[in-house]
């Protein structure tokens, strides 16, 4: 029996808010099981003009092998980038699903968004549009793409420690 369309665009948004509920509570190894093997993170450093697979610089474009290395590097005690630890609050607004393939069970989604990260007493707001690309598996939903466009992508940004 195949659920409805409303059922699954729900169930797709409910997704997107549960991956920034785990980056929230830094439940990155979780997190990190979200993403397919072929997952991708990427921030192009042209923001949302900026076509898929074109030849440019980004500010974070890292596949499943960079990002378990990244996870683990926030987990070491030893991080001196982690003294104080950084914690981030994703603000989401409502995705909205802009291509569904009911069929291959392939869904693509854009949800605008502000991220605040906090290290000490400093904090760093960032907004922007993530776009999922997902994919349904044996697993349940998975990640091929997060893409995260950055309203101020072009413009020179202080480190980022965790994930938009």
């Amino acid at each position: 029996m195949n659920a409805g369309p409303v059922i699954i665009e729900r169930e797709l948004c409910d997704f997107v808010a549960h991956e920034a509920r785990l980056l929230d509570a830094r439940r990155f190894d979780e997190w990190l099981a979200l993403f397919a093997a072929n997952g991708r993170y990427w921030i192009p450093l042209q923001g949302a003009e900026q076509a898929e697979g074109a030849a440019h610089n980004a500010l974070a474009d890292e596949d499943s092998l960079l990002l378990s290395l990244r996870v683990q590097r926030l987990k070491n005690p030893r991080a001196h980038s982690q003294h104080p630890v950084s914690r981030c609050q994703h603000v989401l607004q409502r995705s909205a699903l802009t291509h569904a393939d009911h069929a291959a069970g392939r869904y693509e989604l854009a949800t605008p968004f502000i991220y605040v990260e906090s290290r000490g007493e400093r904090q760093l707001m960032l907004a922007g549009t993530a776009r999922h690309r997902l994919v349904r598996s044996a697993q349940g939903l998975l990640i091929e793409l997060k893409r995260i466009d950055l309203l101020d992508a072009g413009t020179a940004l202080p480190a980022i420690q965790l994930f938009p």
